[in-house]
């Protein structure tokens, strides 16, 4: 029996243990604190549009696994089917999906705030025009993937900084509206689109394409087709761009724990991350540009 993951990112989206057993593949899925490694029970938030598009409101429900301890090369190859998956998912199903649900933005700004919506996880090319913009908004992702022996952290990337608000509003929203709209993240430019695959409340994994369905916006909008293939393919482009920095990331890490001896400890992991929510400083080494950034950070504080 082996191990593959059809979702390599616990930073927002689930982890599938995907066990292949014999001539039966089946999938499994488990829900726990990220802290514990005890089973939860997921939340029943599968939901329909009337379009009959399936949904799961991603700020409802975030199952996650303990996947630091499935060795790097299975997570590297699981996240390299994927890879292959989505080359050969045909564009125009995406842009008719997006044709079929017709969303148009009320600029209720939900989207903009962790409350609803998670964090915004950022690729390189954004975390550097953050850093032309007001370096200040960068923050290590949340939840990092890894902790070796000696206590240090590692996680896959930048996230958006929130402000200290009731909804943890993103750093750039003032007033209800993006101060940087024009200069706005590849993220921020095609939500509420997506195109990956994860399980739904029953285990059932499936393509997914759009994300908080019929929680905000207006739908049946009318989109004309070249408008839904260009909106397609930028969703598909910023897929691509992420699977390829995840796979990066593994693979700099791989090679940065062979090279000086480092493994995974999850009770280090587990103890270090209660002295943080406590006060604590911890050491973050996070993956940016092909290389990983040591940062120091106390909770509520700004990286440095």
């Amino acid at each position: 029996m082996y191990l593959f993951l059809a979702q390599c990112f616990s930073n927002s989206r689930c982890f599938l243990e995907i066990l292949h057993k014999g001539d039966c593949n089946f999938v499994h899925t488990v829900g726990v604190n990220p802290h514990r490694n005890k089973p939860t029970i997921p939340l029943k938030t599968e939901r329909w549009h009337k379009n009959n598009i399936p949904c799961r409101p991603t700020h409802l429900y975030t199952p996650v696994v303990i996947v630091s301890l499935i060795p790097i090369p299975y997570r590297i190859a699981a996240l390299t089917h994927e890879e292959h998956a989505l080359y050969e998912y045909p564009i125009e199903r995406l842009s008719g999906v997006i044709r079929d649900v017709g969303f148009r933005c009320t600029a209720c700004a939900k989207c903009c705030t962790r409350a609803f919506n998670g964090h915004v996880f950022l690729l390189d090319r954004d975390v550097a025009a953050v850093r032309e913009i007001d370096p200040t908004a960068l923050e290590p992702a949340p939840n990092p993937e890894f902790c070796d022996q000696n206590g240090t952290f590692y996680v896959s990337g930048y996230a958006l900084r929130v402000k200290d608000d009731s909804e943890g509003s993103c750093w750039f929203l003032e007033n209800g509206r993006c101060r940087i709209y024009n200069r706005r993240f590849a993220i921020c430019r095609i939500y509420p689109y997506m195109l990956h695959r994860e399980p739904d409340d029953k285990g059932k994994v499936d393509w997914r394409q759009i994300s908080g369905l019929d929680q905000h916006g207006e739908y049946d909008a009318k989109i004309t087709d070249d408008e839904c293939l260009t909106i397609a393919r930028e969703t598909m482009e910023y897929e691509h761009a992420f699977l390829a920095h995840q796979i990066a990331f593994l693979e700099c890490l791989h090679d940065c724990f062979t090279r000086h001896q480092l493994r995974h400890v999850q009770k280090i992991y587990d103890d270090r991350m209660r002295q943080y929510r406590k006060g604590a400083p911890i050491t973050i080494m996070v993956y940016s540009d092909g290389q990983l950034e040591k940062q120091r950070i106390v909770k509520g504080d700004v990286p440095r």
